[in-house]
């Protein structure tokens, strides 16, 4: 198989987050990679990565990073394919993360996602790669409508909780 998703994080640490991204990637049989990869501590490796994305058939980069968070701006920098970037709560509530991930400057654009939000990455990832293919597409709508569902299920279940004050 050859990777149509490439998952990066900063270090393994990551892997408690970035694994929702890689679990919903084996919900829609997307193949996909995984590798750490850091901004500060292995430049060249990143570079050389980002730089032959394209090539090896990737469509989308999920990046993971806490702290600092320069991975996937430096990524984005060297790359002409989407960059989604996830804010590792590392400290400060992952704020750091946000703020380094989402101020990128003109021309260098990063998707963010919430703070761990790596499940919305690999969603955000697929909506992308579906708008030009149908079969894709229509595993996304079918999921989101098990979303919907799961709702609807969800308050026919708190119907049938009572309580001395409730009205519905």
């Amino acid at each position: 198989m050859t990777p149509k998703v490439s998952i990066i994080m900063g270090s393994t640490s990551d892997m408690n987050v970035m694994e929702k991204a890689a679990r919903l990637f084996d919900e829609f049989e997307i193949p996909f990679e995984i590798n750490a990869l850091s901004a500060h501590r292995t430049p060249e490796a990143v570079e050389t990565f980002a730089k032959g994305a394209k090539d090896r058939g990737i469509k989308v980069i999920i990046a993971g990073a806490g702290m600092a968070a320069h991975l996937p701006g430096v990524i984005a920098a060297m790359t002409p394919l989407p960059v989604i970037g996830v804010p590792i709560n590392a400290s400060l509530s992952g704020f750091d993360s946000v703020l380094a991930i989402l101020q990128m400057p003109p021309g260098i654009p990063v998707a963010t996602v919430a703070v761990n939000g790596a499940m919305n990455a690999a969603i955000l990832a697929v909506q992308m790669m579906a708008t030009g293919d149908e079969a894709l597409m229509q595993k996304m709508l079918q999921y989101k409508e098990e979303l919907k569902e799961k709702i609807v299920k969800a308050n026919q279940e708190l119907a049938e909780v009572k309580f001395k004050f409730k009205t519905n």
